[in-house]
């Protein structure tokens, strides 16, 4: 019994050693780890609470989009452009108000959301929608080489196509005809693969080609 309590002892001196020499490492190991740990809860709650006001802001865009008020979606877009956009919803009300702006007629106020959309949104397949939809205001406002740099860079392939049909309308009013007829030909072609769900766009483009005559 002697001999197990000089060996406690002697494990009980060599800890106080070791926790005399380590000891405040250890606590501030402990301590950095309990702020991270509330830090990272911390991060994730705000950005779950950041989430939520842009999705409140979103709800607002749409709303004011199913009454047609145009004002009201520009608003709330604007809102959560500036106040989430590094969020994939800021993107997705810079659209939903941009195309409500295109209907009233208000192409500055489209083609502005669109820019943001187009150049600074996150999401990349937004971004080219974003640009698809700004080309198309651009050659309305008659700034056709402004509208060609827009759908100069490709774009990821499920967009392709409606790229291609409009870089014809572009090169078209250019009066670019055979620019215009191959653009139209590379949309059709791609449509073409896409099956029946492309049939009515499709004979869009083939309606255009046709009018260029020969």
């Amino acid at each position: 019994m002697a001999v197990y309590d000089l060996e406690e002892q002697e494990q009980i001196s060599e800890l106080k050693a070791w926790w005399a020499q380590y000891g405040n490492f250890v606590v501030t190991l402990a301590v950095v780890a309990a702020l991270a740990s509330v830090g990272w809860q911390g991060w994730n709650w705000y950005q779950n609470r950041n989430a939520a006001d842009a999705g409140v802001l979103y709800y607002a865009v749409q709303q004011a989009a199913e009454q047609q008020d145009a004002q009201k979606a520009r608003e709330a877009a604007g809102r959560l452009i500036g106040e989430h956009g590094g969020s994939v919803s800021a993107q997705l009300g810079a659209l939903l108000s941009a195309a409500l702006q295109f209907e009233s007629g208000d192409l500055a106020n489209a083609r502005a959301q669109l820019e943001w959309a187009a150049d600074k949104g996150k999401d990349a397949a937004l971004r080219d929608l974003a640009r698809l939809r700004l080309a198309a205001v651009l050659l309305q406002q008659g700034e056709h080489d402004a509208a060609l740099a827009r759908l100069e860079a490709a774009p990821s392939a499920a967009y392709k196509t409606r790229f291609d049909d409009l870089r014809g309308d572009v090169l078209a009013a250019q009066g670019k005809k055979a620019e215009a007829r191959a653009a139209w030909q590379a949309a059709i072609d791609g449509l073409a693969a896409e099956g029946e769900e492309a049939a009515t766009l499709r004979e869009v483009v083939r309606v255009k080609l046709e009018s260029l005559g020969v």
